[in-house]
């Protein structure tokens, strides 16, 4: 790309960030009688407000498009804020903003014999510090692509720029570890699992940690050793919370079918006393379930995923929680486009408009299956569904125009 062209194209994207923001301040005071945006309000006492985002990968094509930006003379202090500056105003709203981070943050290590290994600069965490993210799980499949070093790196990268972290450590007790926070009088706590059964399961069992080398929180496709651990954790960490929340990494890549074993285990939590549960891996969003009054995210998608620079489904978003000391949770989904390549790469933004009806009647589309969902998604139902009760009926390929069920997260060039 010719000098010019970029830099003035680079100066454009500095500035609508700012514009979008304060569009999207104006709506949040807009929106605070109006559901469902109506869960945004003014600080209160005793609510403690989440904001999640699906599968973060600093590494990879957003590394090279960090480095090729900077060698054109931007400074990271200009561009490490850009990625997430247009959802910025969310994150901020929360007084926990997490994500799934699927990457180390390490320059050290061999790469893992496996199908695909992402890892990134250390400095690259400044992006997160910049948009304001809180928390991150580190229970996936890529924590490890660099072995027990880049467990390590990452780990001191993370406590170093005082970002909160969960579901890995340098041995299996530590990476059971619960993260307990507490916010406006509400005590918080999450745990983070990998887990996936053996037809969805391409990694190499290495991944996770062991009682005396680094890895991730999970079991290896056994169901029965996976449910033991969460029974013992959950059962440990609820009477100490308010709200016990586990994440997990789990289910089929590319697809947006949410399998029988996400189910169990998610009901299971509940029925242990988790007050929601969140999911991510298929880097699609998957359908929202309510169970118990529990709301379940079972697949966030992509967030800031730099492992394929343009994927055919670009549709995911950020969940809002706002978590009481006791009761049902309240939550509800904000459509985002994860990228516009090559235009504005790696940099979500809230849909509106159409784009965000169109969005949220994807998301209803999906969860019809379950026998309650989200108030948020009853009017974008079809007719013959009623969300609260589950009665399906209409078709669910209403909405064109996005991505088929394979095409979803493959790292690419």
């Amino acid at each position: 790309m010719d000098r010019r062209v970029f830099l003035a194209r680079f100066a454009a994207l500095l500035a609508a960030p700012a514009v979008a923001g304060r569009a999207l301040a104006a709506a949040r005071v807009d929106s605070l009688g109006a559901a469902p945006d109506s869960i945004l309000g003014a600080p209160n006492p005793e609510v403690a407000l989440l904001a999640v985002g699906g599968d973060t990968t600093l590494g990879y094509n957003l590394e090279a498009h960090v480095d090729e930006t900077l060698e054109l003379g931007i400074s990271r202090e200009s561009l490490f804020p850009l990625y997430l500056a247009n959802v910025r105003p969310i994150l901020e709203w929360a007084d926990v903003a997490m994500v799934n981070l699927e990457c180390p943050f390490t320059t050290r290590g061999d790469a893992m014999q496996k199908n695909f290994n992402f890892r990134a600069r250390p400095e690259l965490v400044e992006i997160l510090k910049a948009g304001s993210i809180d928390a991150v799980t580190l229970a996936n499949n890529h924590l490890k692509d660099y072995g027990d070093d880049g467990v390590r790196d990452t780990i001191a990268t993370l406590d170093g720029a005082g970002i909160a972290h969960f579901g890995a450590g340098t041995n299996l007790a530590k990476a059971r570890r619960p993260l307990i926070v507490e916010r406006r009088g509400v005590k918080l706590g999450f745990l983070g699992y990998y887990f996936q059964a053996a037809p969805d399961m391409l990694e190499p069992e290495a991944v996770y940690a062991t009682k005396h080398d680094p890895g991730v929180a999970g079991c290896y496709k056994d169901a029965d050793c996976i449910e033991r651990m969460v029974r013992e954790d959950v059962k440990r960490l609820v009477p100490k919370v308010d709200a016990a929340i586990p994440f997990f990494h789990w289910g089929k890549e590319g697809s947006t079918d949410v399998r029988d074993y996400q189910t169990h285990l998610a009901h299971l939590c509940v029925d242990l006393g988790c007050r929601a549960v969140l999911g991510a891996h298929p880097h699609r969003f998957q359908g929202i379930e309510v169970y118990r009054g529990a709301p379940i995210f079972y697949s966030l998608g992509n967030f800031l995923f730099g492992g394929n620079k343009d994927p055919k489904d670009k549709l995911s978003a950020i969940v809002r929680l706002r978590v009481t000391k006791s009761g049902p949770i309240e939550a509800d989904a904000v459509p985002i486009q994860i990228t516009r390549w090559p235009d504005a790469p790696f940099q979500p933004y809230v849909l509106e408009g159409p784009e965000k009806d169109a969005a949220l009647i994807h998301f209803a589309e999906l969860s019809r299956g379950f026998p309650a969902t989200l108030p948020q998604l009853a009017t974008y139902m079809p007719p013959a569904f009623d969300a609260s009760s589950g009665a399906a009926g209409g078709s669910a390929d209403s909405l064109r125009g996005h991505a088929p069920a394979d095409s979803a997260g493959a790292p690419r060039r």
